[in-house]
């Protein structure tokens, strides 16, 4: 049995790895003050398999499709690898001709595209139960001419039946390829599709917030945040507090990021950077829920976001909890000898050591004057912008 089985991964830190390397990858997330694993674990908590560079949804089938098209090749792996790249490229020239334009991946890159539409969506395809192979592309390519001889030793018995479905790459209920899917392609999925999909969210994450929102049918709310939904009353009692709880956090620390955009910003001597600075400071101030804040126990938040795929280390805890006994107390003002100001830059130079902006004067002034401003939002747009594609199904 063991000569028909693939090679033994640690699937927990295989996920590490991937996430950590589509972080690098990822435009929306830079997190100068050390809450990336906070952000990260409510997200997947709430929209798991999703990812900030994700587009549209039906990638999630046309990856799958494309990867079918090389499983009959004998080649090796990079031969492989560069094959699926002309694939996907092609793609890319077949959502132009069906007549998309917005979310096509490698749209105007064509050849020299960079990011990859599998490097984007190969983490959720497992998540979401679509992808059973359990490595990254290179581990698929370097175990395909395993799997050509492996399928060719398979018998009609229900001990090498249960071996095969084990080196099944991707689930068997998987709607069939269109046949012009190279020629011609659009975003809009079948209703067969979209119910493929739902039915993979069920299956394999019941309990997150997507899974319900795309049963239930949440894709036509047109909402900044996720707290802001129509349906939130009527969210399950887990999926609603951690909703809280991230609204909260994200209305929190907004302050943080500002204040050490204001403190960067008078270092530099920008004055059109520092007003502006203060005044979205002097906003954030006008708008905090204080007696929710008081009200909010940062235990019960701690014990609420805990993920197995991430490690809130103690330091990113202290800060959380630091940054919230001043707000409560002292408040947050602008100066640069405040005791929030001396807070924010103690984080950004242990995080940073001597690429510090505090304390490095080059890379200072390299700085473009905007670093994790936004409100945090837990990937709701790529979400919402899946459920709109579920919805969209014909």
């Amino acid at each position: 049995m063991s000569s028909l089985a693939w090679i033994d991964y640690d699937e927990a830190e295989r996920q590490r790895a991937q996430r950590i390397m589509a972080l690098f990858q990822e435009r929306e997330t830079r997190d100068e003050l050390g809450l990336g694993s906070i952000r990260d674990s409510i997200a997947d908590h709430l929209f798991p398999g999703t990812s900030t560079i994700q587009t549209r949804l039906r990638y999630m089938l046309f990856i799958p499709w494309l990867f079918q098209m090389l499983e009959g090749s004998t080649t090796g792996p990079d031969q492989l690898a560069t094959d699926a790249r002309a694939l996907e490229n092609r793609l890319a020239n077949a959502l132009k001709a069906g007549g998309e334009s917005n979310g096509i991946i490698g749209r105007d890159a064509g050849a020299d595209l960079q990011r990859l539409p599998s490097s984007v969506y190969w983490a959720g395809l497992g998540t979401w139960g679509i992808r059973l192979f359990p490595g990254s592309t290179d581990s698929l390519f370097s175990s395909m001419r395993h799997l050509q001889r492996s399928r060719s030793l398979i018998r009609e018995s229900e001990e090498v039946a249960s071996e095969a479905q084990a080196l099944q790459i991707w689930t068997p209920s998987l709607p069939p390829r269109p046949k012009e899917l190279l020629e011609s392609a659009r975003f809009q999925l079948t209703l067969d599709e979209a119910q493929f999909i739902i039915d993979r969210l069920v299956a394999h994450q019941p309990h997150s917030l997507l899974a319900f929102l795309a049963r239930r049918g949440g894709g036509e709310a047109d909402c900044d945040t996720i707290w802001e939904h129509p349906y939130l009353a009527d969210f399950p009692d887990g999926a609603r507090t951690l909703v809280e709880h991230g609204a909260m956090f994200s209305s929190v620390m907004q302050g943080a990021s500002l204040l050490y955009n204001l403190l960067l910003s008078q270092l530099r001597e920008k004055s059109d950077w520092i007003e502006k600075y203060q005044s979205r400071l002097a906003d954030w101030r006008a708008v905090l829920d204080m007696p929710a804040i008081r009200a909010w126990s940062l235990d019960a938040f701690w014990q609420a976001i805990d993920h197995p795929a991430h490690r809130i280390r103690p330091a990113a805890k202290r800060f959380v909890s630091e940054w919230l006994a001043l707000l409560l107390s002292d408040g947050v003002g602008d100066g640069r000898l405040t005791p929030a100001a001396r807070l924010v830059q103690d984080r950004e130079r242990r995080l940073k050591t001597n690429q510090s902006r505090f304390a490095n004067r080059a890379v200072r002034d390299r700085w473009t004057g905007a670093s994790g401003v936004e409100a945090l939002t837990f990937r709701w747009a790529q979400a919402k912008s899946h459920l709109r594609d579920l919805a969209n199904a014909e």
